[in-house]
Protein backbone atom coordinates (compact mmCIF):
# COMPACT_ATOMS: atom_id res chain seq x y z
CA UNK A 1 0.00 0.00 0.00
CA UNK A 2 1.15 3.55 -0.70
CA UNK A 3 -0.09 6.87 0.62
CA UNK A 4 -2.71 8.52 -1.59
CA UNK A 5 -1.46 11.97 -2.58
CA UNK A 6 -3.78 14.44 -4.33
CA UNK A 7 -2.70 16.07 -7.58
CA UNK A 8 -1.72 19.72 -7.36
CA UNK A 9 -4.49 20.66 -9.80
CA UNK A 10 -7.83 18.87 -9.87
CA UNK A 11 -8.87 17.38 -13.22
CA UNK A 12 -12.62 17.26 -13.75
CA UNK A 13 -14.12 14.08 -15.23
CA UNK A 14 -17.66 14.03 -16.56
CA UNK A 15 -19.49 10.80 -15.66
CA UNK A 16 -22.74 8.98 -16.25
CA UNK A 17 -23.65 8.39 -12.61
CA UNK A 18 -22.87 10.27 -9.43
CA UNK A 19 -21.33 7.66 -7.11
CA UNK A 20 -19.38 5.63 -9.67
CA UNK A 21 -18.24 8.91 -11.26
CA UNK A 22 -17.27 10.47 -7.93
CA UNK A 23 -15.29 7.42 -6.79
CA UNK A 24 -13.52 7.11 -10.15
CA UNK A 25 -12.74 10.83 -10.43
CA UNK A 26 -11.54 11.09 -6.85
CA UNK A 27 -9.20 8.12 -7.14
CA UNK A 28 -7.79 9.33 -10.47
CA UNK A 29 -7.01 12.68 -8.86
CA UNK A 30 -5.16 10.84 -6.10
CA UNK A 31 -3.01 8.93 -8.61
CA UNK A 32 -4.98 5.67 -8.93
CA UNK A 33 -6.43 4.97 -12.38
CA UNK A 34 -9.93 3.51 -12.19
CA UNK A 35 -12.55 4.06 -14.87
CA UNK A 36 -16.18 4.69 -13.98
CA UNK A 37 -17.44 1.40 -15.56
CA UNK A 38 -14.77 -0.54 -13.66
CA UNK A 39 -15.75 1.14 -10.38
CA UNK A 40 -19.37 0.18 -11.07
CA UNK A 41 -18.67 -3.37 -12.24
CA UNK A 42 -16.13 -4.58 -9.69
CA UNK A 43 -18.49 -3.56 -6.88
CA UNK A 44 -21.29 -5.70 -8.40
CA UNK A 45 -23.54 -2.67 -8.49
CA UNK A 46 -25.87 -3.82 -11.25
CA UNK A 47 -29.26 -4.76 -9.80
CA UNK A 48 -32.99 -4.18 -9.68
CA UNK A 49 -35.31 -3.45 -6.78
CA UNK A 50 -39.07 -2.86 -6.85
CA UNK A 51 -40.66 -2.26 -3.44
CA UNK A 52 -44.37 -1.38 -3.94
CA UNK A 53 -44.82 -1.13 -0.15
CA UNK A 54 -42.11 1.54 0.27
CA UNK A 55 -43.07 4.93 -1.13
CA UNK A 56 -40.62 7.42 -2.63
CA UNK A 57 -42.18 10.76 -3.64
CA UNK A 58 -45.59 9.07 -3.40
CA UNK A 59 -44.68 6.16 -5.70
CA UNK A 60 -43.10 2.72 -5.18
CA UNK A 61 -39.36 2.50 -4.65
CA UNK A 62 -37.64 1.45 -7.89
CA UNK A 63 -33.89 1.14 -8.31
CA UNK A 64 -31.73 -0.28 -11.09
CA UNK A 65 -28.59 -0.48 -8.94
CA UNK A 66 -27.48 -1.18 -5.37
CA UNK A 67 -27.89 1.30 -2.52
CA UNK A 68 -25.86 4.54 -2.18
CA UNK A 69 -22.37 4.13 -0.61
CA UNK A 70 -22.13 0.56 -1.95
CA UNK A 71 -19.55 1.66 -4.54
CA UNK A 72 -17.49 3.55 -1.94
CA UNK A 73 -17.58 0.50 0.34
CA UNK A 74 -17.18 -2.00 -2.50
CA UNK A 75 -14.05 -0.37 -3.93
CA UNK A 76 -12.43 -0.64 -0.50
CA UNK A 77 -13.43 -4.29 -0.15
CA UNK A 78 -12.58 -5.43 -3.68
CA UNK A 79 -9.55 -3.30 -4.59
CA UNK A 80 -8.03 -2.76 -1.17
CA UNK A 81 -8.21 1.03 -1.45
CA UNK A 82 -8.56 2.59 1.99
CA UNK A 83 -10.88 5.59 2.28
CA UNK A 84 -11.25 7.98 5.18
CA UNK A 85 -15.02 7.94 5.77
CA UNK A 86 -17.01 9.83 8.37
CA UNK A 87 -20.51 10.97 9.27
CA UNK A 88 -21.39 13.68 11.78
CA UNK A 89 -23.97 14.59 14.36
CA UNK A 90 -22.73 18.18 14.69
CA UNK A 91 -23.16 20.28 11.54
CA UNK A 92 -20.53 22.87 12.46
CA UNK A 93 -17.96 20.16 13.15
CA UNK A 94 -18.67 18.70 9.70
CA UNK A 95 -18.22 22.04 7.93
CA UNK A 96 -15.08 22.87 9.92
CA UNK A 97 -13.46 19.54 9.10
CA UNK A 98 -14.29 19.96 5.41
CA UNK A 99 -12.64 23.40 5.46
CA UNK A 100 -9.56 21.97 7.17
CA UNK A 101 -9.20 19.15 4.63
CA UNK A 102 -9.57 21.58 1.72
CA UNK A 103 -6.94 23.87 3.28
CA UNK A 104 -4.58 20.86 3.34
CA UNK A 105 -5.05 20.47 -0.42
CA UNK A 106 -7.28 17.40 -0.26
CA UNK A 107 -10.24 16.70 -2.55
CA UNK A 108 -13.21 15.35 -0.64
CA UNK A 109 -16.18 13.24 -1.71
CA UNK A 110 -19.42 14.41 -0.11
CA UNK A 111 -22.93 12.98 0.02
CA UNK A 112 -25.53 15.68 -0.59
CA UNK A 113 -29.24 16.23 -1.20
CA UNK A 114 -29.98 17.32 -4.76
CA UNK A 115 -32.86 19.52 -3.57
CA UNK A 116 -30.43 21.97 -1.92
CA UNK A 117 -27.75 22.17 -4.62
CA UNK A 118 -28.31 25.55 -6.32
CA UNK A 119 -26.58 24.70 -9.61
CA UNK A 120 -29.30 22.18 -10.47
CA UNK A 121 -32.20 23.71 -12.40
CA UNK A 122 -35.32 23.87 -10.26
CA UNK A 123 -37.09 21.14 -12.22
CA UNK A 124 -34.25 18.73 -11.39
CA UNK A 125 -34.00 19.49 -7.66
CA UNK A 126 -35.69 16.24 -6.70
CA UNK A 127 -35.80 15.07 -3.05
CA UNK A 128 -32.92 12.61 -3.47
CA UNK A 129 -30.43 12.49 -0.59
CA UNK A 130 -27.96 9.97 -2.03
CA UNK A 131 -26.16 12.22 -4.53
CA UNK A 132 -22.34 12.09 -4.48
CA UNK A 133 -20.18 15.11 -5.37
CA UNK A 134 -16.54 16.14 -4.94
CA UNK A 135 -15.58 19.36 -3.15
CA UNK A 136 -12.22 20.58 -4.40
CA UNK A 137 -11.75 24.03 -2.89
CA UNK A 138 -13.24 27.09 -1.23
CA UNK A 139 -13.14 30.75 -2.20
CA UNK A 140 -14.69 33.14 0.28
CA UNK A 141 -18.08 31.70 1.25
CA UNK A 142 -18.34 29.54 -1.87
CA UNK A 143 -17.28 25.92 -2.23
CA UNK A 144 -15.92 24.71 -5.58
CA UNK A 145 -17.81 21.56 -6.48
CA UNK A 146 -16.97 19.03 -9.15
CA UNK A 147 -20.24 17.21 -9.72
CA UNK A 148 -19.70 14.14 -11.95
CA UNK A 149 -23.00 14.78 -13.74
CA UNK A 150 -21.74 18.15 -15.02
CA UNK A 151 -19.00 18.78 -17.58
CA UNK A 152 -17.57 21.69 -15.59
CA UNK A 153 -17.00 22.73 -11.99
CA UNK A 154 -19.82 24.47 -10.12
CA UNK A 155 -20.25 26.34 -6.85
CA UNK A 156 -22.44 26.39 -3.76
CA UNK A 157 -22.52 28.70 -0.76
CA UNK A 158 -21.65 27.48 2.70
CA UNK A 159 -25.31 27.65 3.70
CA UNK A 160 -26.50 25.68 0.68
CA UNK A 161 -23.86 22.97 1.10
CA UNK A 162 -24.64 22.67 4.81
CA UNK A 163 -28.33 22.15 3.99
CA UNK A 164 -27.45 19.60 1.32
CA UNK A 165 -25.17 17.66 3.68
CA UNK A 166 -27.70 17.55 6.49
CA UNK A 167 -31.01 17.09 4.69
CA UNK A 168 -33.47 14.79 6.43
CA UNK A 169 -35.54 11.92 5.09
CA UNK A 170 -34.66 8.62 3.35
CA UNK A 171 -30.89 8.10 2.87
CA UNK A 172 -30.12 11.24 4.91
CA UNK A 173 -26.43 12.14 4.33
CA UNK A 174 -25.50 12.99 7.96
CA UNK A 175 -22.56 14.98 6.59
CA UNK A 176 -20.94 11.89 5.01
CA UNK A 177 -17.46 12.47 3.50
CA UNK A 178 -14.84 10.19 1.96
CA UNK A 179 -11.42 10.47 0.35
CA UNK A 180 -8.59 7.95 -0.29
CA UNK A 181 -5.74 7.70 2.17
CA UNK A 182 -4.00 4.53 0.90
CA UNK A 183 -3.97 2.86 -2.51
CA UNK A 184 -2.66 -0.59 -3.51
CA UNK A 185 0.50 -0.91 -5.56
CA UNK A 186 -0.76 -3.87 -7.60
CA UNK A 187 -4.22 -5.22 -8.47
CA UNK A 188 -5.16 -8.84 -9.25
CA UNK A 189 -7.81 -7.86 -11.78
CA UNK A 190 -8.65 -11.38 -12.89
CA UNK A 191 -9.45 -12.51 -9.36
CA UNK A 192 -11.40 -9.33 -8.57
CA UNK A 193 -13.43 -9.29 -11.80
CA UNK A 194 -14.28 -12.99 -11.48
CA UNK A 195 -15.52 -12.50 -7.92
CA UNK A 196 -17.55 -9.40 -8.86
CA UNK A 197 -19.30 -11.14 -11.77
CA UNK A 198 -19.98 -14.30 -9.78
CA UNK A 199 -21.74 -12.23 -7.11
CA UNK A 200 -24.06 -10.70 -9.74
CA UNK A 201 -24.66 -14.11 -11.33
CA UNK A 202 -25.65 -15.45 -7.90
CA UNK A 203 -27.77 -12.50 -6.74
CA UNK A 204 -29.75 -11.35 -9.77
CA UNK A 205 -31.40 -14.70 -10.66
CA UNK A 206 -32.19 -15.53 -7.00
CA UNK A 207 -35.40 -17.61 -6.91
CA UNK A 208 -37.02 -16.59 -3.61
CA UNK A 209 -37.57 -12.83 -3.16
CA UNK A 210 -40.12 -11.41 -5.66
CA UNK A 211 -38.99 -7.78 -5.36
CA UNK A 212 -35.30 -8.09 -6.27
CA UNK A 213 -33.37 -9.12 -9.35
CA UNK A 214 -35.01 -10.98 -12.24
CA UNK A 215 -38.09 -11.77 -10.15
CA UNK A 216 -38.29 -8.09 -9.20
CA UNK A 217 -38.33 -7.04 -12.86
CA UNK A 218 -41.15 -9.51 -13.51
CA UNK A 219 -43.12 -8.22 -10.50
CA UNK A 220 -42.64 -4.69 -11.81
CA UNK A 221 -43.78 -5.77 -15.28
CA UNK A 222 -46.98 -7.29 -13.84
CA UNK A 223 -47.67 -4.05 -11.97
CA UNK A 224 -47.53 -2.12 -15.24
CA UNK A 225 -49.81 -4.63 -16.99
CA UNK A 226 -52.45 -4.35 -14.25
CA UNK A 227 -52.58 -0.58 -14.74
CA UNK A 228 -54.35 -1.16 -18.08
CA UNK A 229 -57.62 -1.55 -16.13
CA UNK A 230 -56.99 1.58 -14.00
CA UNK A 231 -59.55 4.28 -14.82
CA UNK A 232 -57.67 7.04 -12.98
CA UNK A 233 -55.41 8.24 -15.82
CA UNK A 234 -53.80 10.83 -13.56
CA UNK A 235 -52.58 8.12 -11.19
CA UNK A 236 -51.28 6.06 -14.13
CA UNK A 237 -49.39 9.07 -15.50
CA UNK A 238 -47.92 9.74 -12.08
CA UNK A 239 -46.62 6.18 -11.80
CA UNK A 240 -45.23 6.06 -15.35
CA UNK A 241 -43.64 9.50 -14.95
CA UNK A 242 -41.95 8.18 -11.81
CA UNK A 243 -40.69 5.17 -13.76
CA UNK A 244 -39.36 7.47 -16.49
CA UNK A 245 -37.53 9.73 -14.01
CA UNK A 246 -35.95 6.82 -12.16
CA UNK A 247 -34.98 4.97 -15.33
CA UNK A 248 -33.88 7.78 -17.64
CA UNK A 249 -33.39 11.03 -15.69
CA UNK A 250 -31.88 10.06 -12.33
CA UNK A 251 -28.21 9.49 -13.02
CA UNK A 252 -27.75 6.93 -15.77
CA UNK A 253 -31.09 5.29 -15.10
CA UNK A 254 -32.10 1.71 -15.80
CA UNK A 255 -31.00 1.39 -19.41
CA UNK A 256 -27.94 3.48 -18.64
CA UNK A 257 -26.77 1.21 -15.83
CA UNK A 258 -27.00 -1.70 -18.26
CA UNK A 259 -24.86 0.25 -20.73
CA UNK A 260 -22.35 0.95 -17.98
CA UNK A 261 -22.18 -2.72 -17.03
CA UNK A 262 -21.66 -3.52 -20.70
CA UNK A 263 -18.72 -1.09 -20.70
CA UNK A 264 -17.34 -2.83 -17.60
CA UNK A 265 -17.53 -6.23 -19.32
CA UNK A 266 -15.80 -4.80 -22.38
CA UNK A 267 -13.01 -3.30 -20.26
CA UNK A 268 -12.70 -6.62 -18.43
CA UNK A 269 -12.35 -8.37 -21.79
CA UNK A 270 -9.67 -5.90 -22.88
CA UNK A 271 -7.71 -6.76 -19.71
CA UNK A 272 -8.24 -10.53 -19.62
CA UNK A 273 -9.03 -11.50 -23.25
CA UNK A 274 -11.73 -13.96 -22.14
CA UNK A 275 -14.25 -14.28 -25.04
CA UNK A 276 -17.29 -14.70 -22.78
CA UNK A 277 -16.76 -11.20 -21.40
CA UNK A 278 -16.93 -9.67 -24.87
CA UNK A 279 -20.05 -11.68 -25.71
CA UNK A 280 -21.63 -10.57 -22.43
CA UNK A 281 -20.81 -6.93 -23.16
CA UNK A 282 -22.57 -7.07 -26.52
CA UNK A 283 -25.61 -8.78 -24.99
CA UNK A 284 -25.89 -6.23 -22.18
CA UNK A 285 -25.86 -3.39 -24.73
CA UNK A 286 -28.88 -4.99 -26.40
CA UNK A 287 -30.62 -5.29 -23.02
CA UNK A 288 -30.02 -1.61 -22.35
CA UNK A 289 -31.78 -0.84 -25.63
CA UNK A 290 -34.74 -2.99 -24.54
CA UNK A 291 -35.14 -0.97 -21.33
CA UNK A 292 -34.99 2.28 -23.24
CA UNK A 293 -37.55 1.12 -25.81
CA UNK A 294 -39.93 0.09 -23.02
CA UNK A 295 -39.90 3.39 -21.17
CA UNK A 296 -39.99 5.52 -24.32
CA UNK A 297 -43.21 3.73 -25.29
CA UNK A 298 -44.81 5.67 -22.42
CA UNK A 299 -43.56 9.10 -23.54
CA UNK A 300 -46.60 10.40 -25.46
CA UNK A 301 -48.92 9.27 -22.68
CA UNK A 302 -46.76 10.89 -19.99
CA UNK A 303 -46.72 14.17 -21.96
CA UNK A 304 -50.56 14.05 -22.16
CA UNK A 305 -50.53 13.90 -25.95
CA UNK A 306 -52.87 10.90 -25.75
CA UNK A 307 -54.96 8.97 -23.24
CA UNK A 308 -54.44 5.71 -25.10
CA UNK A 309 -51.58 3.44 -24.11
CA UNK A 310 -51.05 -0.32 -24.38
CA UNK A 311 -49.67 -1.09 -20.93
CA UNK A 312 -49.98 -4.84 -21.47
CA UNK A 313 -47.55 -4.51 -24.38
CA UNK A 314 -45.16 -2.43 -22.28
CA UNK A 315 -45.45 -5.02 -19.50
CA UNK A 316 -44.34 -7.67 -21.98
CA UNK A 317 -41.38 -5.47 -23.00
CA UNK A 318 -40.14 -5.28 -19.40
CA UNK A 319 -40.70 -9.01 -19.01
CA UNK A 320 -38.48 -9.52 -22.05
CA UNK A 321 -35.81 -7.40 -20.31
CA UNK A 322 -36.00 -9.84 -17.40
CA UNK A 323 -35.77 -12.92 -19.59
CA UNK A 324 -32.81 -11.57 -21.57
CA UNK A 325 -30.96 -10.57 -18.40
CA UNK A 326 -31.54 -14.05 -16.99
CA UNK A 327 -30.00 -15.58 -20.13
CA UNK A 328 -27.04 -13.21 -19.84
CA UNK A 329 -26.31 -14.13 -16.22
CA UNK A 330 -26.48 -17.83 -17.09
CA UNK A 331 -23.98 -17.19 -19.87
CA UNK A 332 -21.65 -15.25 -17.55
CA UNK A 333 -21.93 -18.09 -15.04
CA UNK A 334 -20.51 -20.50 -17.64
CA UNK A 335 -17.38 -18.44 -18.37
CA UNK A 336 -14.15 -20.46 -18.34
CA UNK A 337 -11.77 -18.34 -16.23
CA UNK A 338 -8.72 -20.56 -16.77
Amino acid sequence: MTKAIPRTTYTHYHAGHCESGAVSSLLRNYGFELSEPMAFGITSNIGFVFFPFIKLWGNPLISFRMIPKSIVNGVQKRLGVRFYVKTYEDQQEAMDELDRLLAEGKYVGVQAAVAFLPYFMRGFRIPFNGHMIIVTGKEGDEYIINDPLYDHSTRATSQDLRKARFATGPMAPHGFIFYPVEIPETIEYKKIIKKAIKQVVFMMPQPMFPFYGILGIKTFARKIGRLQKETNKKAVRSFLSHVFVVQEEQGTGGGGFRYMYAAFLREAYDLLKIPGLLEGSKKMLEIGDLYRDAVLSCAKFIQKKTDDIDLVKISHMYRKCAEEEKKLYKMLGRINWN
